[in-house]
């Protein structure tokens, strides 16, 4: 994943006592909650061979994003119907909320590089949630198709980020043609559908438009705090647009332009809230 650094972030004023409080409060709360249903999830992880086919642990998840979203002062706001069985999502990137916004939707299974596996804390928490990790060499494409296959059959939707980076929440950037090179495999792409899904934060008028966006060298930390000191009031949209199949398109880059711009007419359906600074940009670059 490349990293876009884009425009400074913005600066915000040191909270003051009651704002640090409320803080404080907040990611402790946030933290007992994850504890608690972590501990649930991965319980249900272990002994889903006993639900027969049933995955029980996804309604966890569902419910950890759910409170937590609210916990940190977001409401979602739902626009079209989501996929509701097996295939795959392709949004847009802004934060690492997008990990929480996502997973109260659904039964979504994250895709991510092979070397995500070994990076400390996320590398664990992606193998902890059962996330897909996918490799470019040629000699593993026949074993990530029956993955992503077994997923789909089981009702799982993929969730893919193809901007390939995280920006300040203002933009679309073009989407990489090489990430749906996985959907255009012979057998796949006539069965699965793929949905585009546009993400759009809208902070409370006293905040800046990027207050949810984390990009750059921003440090994780500092964007928590912020999170948890001044978010009240905000609204997370997601837009879902009508499912497609790889196979109507003439090949990765036909499918990746059309769901780059799904995404992005769902993202600006909410420019006037946002204020964005959006660049023009000739999808599929």
């Amino acid at each position: 994943m490349s990293t876009w650094h884009g425009p400074p972030p913005p600066v915000l004023p040191r909270p003051g006592p009651l704002r640090a409080i409320v803080g404080g409060l907040r990611i402790g709360v946030l933290a007992a909650w994850l504890a608690v249903m972590t501990t649930l999830y991965a319980l249900l992880k272990v002994t889903e061979p006993l639900f027969l086919g049933a995955q029980p642990r996804f309604l966890v998840m569902r419910l950890w994003a759910r409170v937590s979203l609210r916990l940190i002062g977001l409401r979602r706001v739902v626009h079209g119907r989501p996929l509701g069985r097996g295939g795959a999502m392709v949004a847009n990137h802004s934060s690492w909320l997008d990990i929480m916004t996502l997973c109260s939707i659904g039964q979504v299974a994250f895709v991510a590089k092979a070397e995500v596996r070994s990076w400390p804390g996320i590398g664990f928490c992606a193998r902890l949630m059962d996330a897909l990790f996918v490799e470019r060499r040629a000699a593993a494409a026949a074993q990530q198709k029956r993955d992503m296959t077994e997923r789909i059959d089981r009702g799982q939707q993929l969730l893919f980020f193809p901007e390939g980076t995280s920006t300040d929440g203002l933009r679309v950037l073009p989407f990489k043609s090489a990430l749906f090179a996985a959907f255009h495999q012979p057998g796949l792409a006539e069965e699965m559908e793929v949905q585009p899904v546009g993400l759009a934060y809208v902070p409370n008028e006293s905040l800046p438009p990027a207050f949810y966006g984390w990009w750059g060298d921003m440090s994780l930390g500092a964007h928590i705090w912020a999170m948890v000191t001044r978010s009240f009031g905000g609204e997370v949209h997601l837009s879902f647009a009508d499912p497609v199949r790889p196979a109507a398109f003439a090949d990765r880059k036909a499918l990746a332009v059309h769901c780059e711009t799904a995404v992005r007419d769902g993202w600006a359906r909410f420019a006037a809230l946002l204020e964005p600074e959006q660049p023009a940009a000739v999808p599929g670059e």
